[in-house]
């Protein structure tokens, strides 16, 4: 497929707000590729070269991209040094690019209009342009930047318009097409069976192997139903690429939890980062290095530069490969006291690893394993699989399991729920003893209670909420550039519909922090999956990305909400880094909390 062809694919799906047609055309699209080109265009859909649990940036910056697009004006002086990048001779232009951002506010659109005018003379196929923009990701070291200005500038050269509009978008991470993952796999159903019949085992082999381009390149390959259904049976569980994390439904009470499940293991509910840690002694994990431990967020993402333990983590394991689930958390070492999350989420950072290490160490609390020595356990039994970590490792500083009970008594579940609470944790996490590993929220294998009222303000518990824009602060919030920020919450195709517009207890620090991580996600226009109403539009809207912890009195009924409903004195708990907006509560979600 020629790269023009998939940007005029790309195009249409970003003017269509219908979930379904959005399936439709996508389905067409993967009907088209050829099979070599399969993972390649999955990865490009999402806006990467790569699944999300292999990092690969770009390194280019806004001003990068303005420099080479000022250099594919039409009207440019010629090039009077050995490098593109030479500042002299083109100040004019970026001048004029610059204005053009400022007015248009999409360096995609810019690079339209600046493409408009010249007729490239070679025509990429996919995967070509797919290639040329690996090679300029992954270039890097001494005088990169140099180079990927001027491998950029050639590349837009022999693009036409349109292809440079998302090549622009995709480089800059904003790419904003307004479907889920899901959708991708409701698409690649409707391309084989018409509709979205197939899509549950799909999700199911995706949950197990969390890389879509594969995935679909195996699913497409494949005519007939049963075919595909054996193919996407035999997609395993593998040491190096995420298992789609197990996470918590909502039930009331200790009571009803023993009714719904019977007998259950609960476990501490720890406010700490969710990390998935892959080990192979016997294989490297990485191909740049020999590295045999990694670990991955529960948003799918390597987060294995954040912890320096794991070098010990790779010691104390008894075993040659595993894939164990945990919660990370900060400790006090002289006290052994459990930090708040503010203060483990420090870690999350690029630089300075060490020394915040030293500031904040950590403590992986193992709850789970879903794969040991080539085994995959994740249809073994709750309880097999804790007798399983019984043997893999002693409780050290930096590695133990968690504490756990067994019951069927709601009383004794309930006392266990509430000492959770007076030692400052989040309460307790119950599963169902016979339960396999299931990935999401689908059915009841875990659960939370909700928490005691007044802990989290009067609802029982606390909503995770997407950041969909802000409005203009006033008065003394002038200083901060924001004065509330609308949040919404997830409807069943994952559109985002409105719950709550915030602006009061807010302190100064969170105002701030709230504009600085606003900033980065503006978009002139809504996405395509927001469903607001008028008497709501904010003044700067925000693309999906940012996760807020909101907690609240009430949810009432609301005519202005396109949730349908409202929170009553919503307020700020906490920035949920760990999440993605695609794990927000969903309105479904709404419904079992009060």
């Amino acid at each position: 497929m020629l790269f023009q062809t998939f940007a005029e694919d790309l195009q249409k799906l970003e003017s269509i707000a219908s979930r379904l047609e959005m399936t439709r055309i996508l389905a067409e699209v993967f009907l088209a590729l050829d099979t070599t080109e399969i993972p390649q265009a999955c990865y490009l859909l999402q806006g990467q070269l790569l699944p999300t649990y292999e990092s690969l940036e770009f390194q280019i910056s806004v001003k990068t991209v303005i420099k080479a697009l000022a250099r594919c004006s039409p009207n440019a002086a010629p090039k009077t040094k050995a490098s593109l990048f030479d500042e002299t001779d083109w100040s004019v232009n970026e001048a004029a690019v610059m204005a053009d951002y400022k007015k248009l506010g999409d360096l995609g659109t810019v690079a339209f209009e600046v493409l408009s005018a010249v007729n490239p003379t070679v025509r990429l196929s996919l995967l070509d342009l797919y290639q040329a923009l690996r090679a300029l990701a992954q270039d890097s070291g001494e005088g990169s930047q140099h180079r990927k200005l001027d491998s950029l500038v050639v590349l837009l050269q022999q693009l036409d318009p349109m292809s440079a509009k998302f090549v622009i978008r995709i480089i800059l991470a904003r790419l904003r097409l307004g479907f889920s993952t899901m959708t991708l796999l409701d698409a690649l159903s409707w391309a084989m069976s018409g509709g979205k019949g197939e899509a549950d085992w799909l999700e199911d082999a995706y949950q197990r192997r969390a890389d879509i381009g594969i995935l679909a390149q195996t699913y497409l390959s494949h005519p007939e139903a049963s075919q595909r259904q054996t193919a996407l049976t035999n997609i395993l569980v593998e040491v190096g690429v995420p298992i789609v994390p197990a996470l918590c439904q909502r039930l009331n009470s200790s009571t009803e939890i023993i009714d719904k499940m019977q007998t259950v293991l609960a476990e501490p509910k720890y406010d700490g980062l969710r990390v998935q840690i892959h080990v192979n002694k016997t294989k490297s994990l990485s191909e740049v290095a020999e590295t045999h431990i990694k670990t991955f967020t529960r948003n799918l993402e390597d987060s294995s530069e954040m912890f320096p333990e794991l070098g010990r983590v790779l010691e104390l394991l008894k075993c040659q490969s595993c894939i164990l689930d945990a919660e990370a958390i900060g400790y006090n070492p002289k006290t052994g006291e459990l930090l708040p999350f503010q203060e483990t989420i420090t870690r999350k950072r690029k630089h300075d690893i060490a020394a915040t290490a030293e500031d904040v160490p950590l403590r992986f609390y193992i709850f789970d394993i879903m794969s040991l020595d080539g085994e995959s356990l994740i249809n073994k039994k709750m309880r097999d699989r804790k007798a399983l970590l019984k043997g893999l490792f002693d409780n050290n500083d930096v590695i133990m399991r968690t504490e756990y009970l067994e019951t069927n008594d709601p009383k004794e579940l309930r006392e266990f729920h509430e000492f959770q609470l007076a030692q400052g944790l989040e309460g307790a996490v119950i599963k169902q003893v016979e339960s396999a590993y299931q990935s999401g929220r689908k059915g009841w294998s875990w659960v939370k209670i909700k928490e005691e009222e007044g802990t989290r303000g009067k609802l029982n518990d606390t909503i995770d909420c997407v950041v969909m824009g802000y409005y203009a602060g006033r008065g003394k919030r002038t200083k901060f550039g924001v004065g509330a920020f609308l949040v919404g919450v997830l409807d069943s195709d994952q559109n985002l519909r409105t719950l709550a517009k915030i602006g009061t207890g807010l302190r100064d620090d969170q105002f701030k922090e709230l504009i600085d991580r606003c900033l980065p996600l503006i978009v002139t226009q809504p996405p395509q999956s927001y469903e607001i109403a008028k008497g709501l539009l904010p003044d700067f809207w925000v693309k999906p990305g940012l996760v807020v912890e909101i907690a609240a009195d009430e949810i009432t009924k609301s005519p202005v909400h396109t949730a349908g409903v409202a929170l009553r004195f919503p307020r700020l708990i906490k920035f949920r880094d760990d999440k993605n907006w695609e794990q927000a509560t969903t309105i479904k979600e709404l419904e079992n909390i009060s």
